[in-house]
């Protein structure tokens, strides 16, 4: 009874081994066959095919408009304000009174320089005749001859003081906003006013030194006065260069005429471009199909429909494409779209030729 049982067992226990041996065996298949090798598909790539196109090579540069004249209005005299003529906003002329100071106190000097004026020129007066006859020394004469002579100075200094007491236009402009109210004590260090000249506006531009020999008095550059329109541009005349570089950014500055009556709030931001060089035929690409790197640029071009690695020297750079200036001949694929997915002397599948302008808007 008993070895009936063992052999009952024995039994079970092959059947296990050789269950557990065939699910093992499956299974090493099963990773044998996950393991082969399956073929990927060729990436889909969109592409254009390079013509030459005609490149301007523009500097773009920052501005400031500026007026033809302004200042601002301090008065040379100190004291209170009893007249105050500011018409804030409009277009006054040139020796419009703006401002009075108190001037009681220096007309009062000058009536009292005119009375010891008057005084002393009829001393002088009664004392020539004497002088002819030798009733007189000429030192008195001359002394008396010096009084008159200071006094009409003290006329002419105080009614300098007095001239200094008015606040008047010094040219044709428009009137800023009001800084002072009648009344007011002022000094020679408070502004009653702006005036600025609007029309002829001028700006000033800074351009990196190393453009200077582009730039010269006479010729023209391009200006976009409206940040929300680049295409609307006028024409500026250069009137100036300063000859001195900035010490700190090693920028020119350059001031310019705008013209056609151009109209623009002095201290508006403006767009300055100006070209470099003539204009050229050359291959131009768009910015995002160049793969940079520490050492060199690439293109993906399409050779018999495999992608190939190409260094390629870039020229100017313009708002969404770049010119290449090596490395890219007319006719040539270049790969636009897909280009992450693309491996060297790999297949490519073209999915379609893109022109270069339907790139740039994308």
């Amino acid at each position: 009874m008993i070895k009936h049982n063992s052999s009952q067992l024995g039994h079970k226990h092959l059947l296990y081994c050789a269950l557990l041996f065939s699910v093992c065996l499956f299974a090493c298949h099963s990773k044998e066959k996950d393991k082969s090798p399956q073929k990927q598909p060729p990436p889909i790539v969109d592409v254009i095919v390079t013509q030459p196109q005609m490149v301007t090579n523009t500097i773009e540069a920052n501005g400031t408009v500026v007026a033809n004249e302004y200042v601002e209005l301090h008065p040379e005299a100190t004291g209170r304000i009893t007249y105050l003529n500011v018409p804030e906003g409009k277009f006054i002329t040139r020796g419009t009174i703006i401002a009075r100071i108190n001037d009681e106190d220096l007309v009062a000097n000058l009536n009292k320089s005119k009375a010891a004026l008057t005084l002393a020129q009829d001393y002088v007066d009664r004392l020539k005749p004497l002088l002819s006859v030798q009733g007189i020394n000429q030192a008195d004469y001359d002394a008396a001859v010096s009084a008159v002579i200071s006094n009409k100075a003290d006329i002419q200094y105080t009614q300098a003081l007095i001239d200094k007491t008015v606040i008047g236009a010094p040219f044709d402009g428009v009137v800023g906003l009001r800084q002072v109210s009648i009344g007011a004590y002022v000094s020679n260090t408070d502004v009653i006013a702006t005036m600025q000249q609007v029309n002829n506006l001028k700006m000033d531009f800074t351009v990196p030194e190393e453009y200077g020999k582009y730039m010269t008095t006479g010729s023209t550059v391009q200006v976009t006065l409206d940040a929300t329109n680049d295409t609307l541009k006028h024409k500026a005349t250069i009137i100036a260069i300063e000859p001195q570089a900035n010490t700190i950014t090693r920028n020119l500055t350059i001031r310019a005429l705008l013209q056609d009556n151009a109209k623009a709030n002095p201290g508006a931001f403006v767009k300055v471009f100006f070209s470099k060089g003539e204009s050229r035929q050359s291959i131009l690409v768009p910015t995002n199909c160049i793969i940079p790197s520490d050492i060199n640029k690439q293109l993906i071009l399409v050779k018999n429909g495999k992608a190939k690695f190409t260094n390629v020297t870039t020229g100017v750079r313009l708002q969404s494409t770049v010119e290449i200036t090596k490395g890219v001949s007319a006719g040539d694929t270049v790969v636009v779209t897909g280009v992450l997915f693309a491996r060297d002397k790999k297949p490519v599948k073209v999915r379609k030729v893109l022109p270069l302008s339907s790139v740039d808007t994308q």
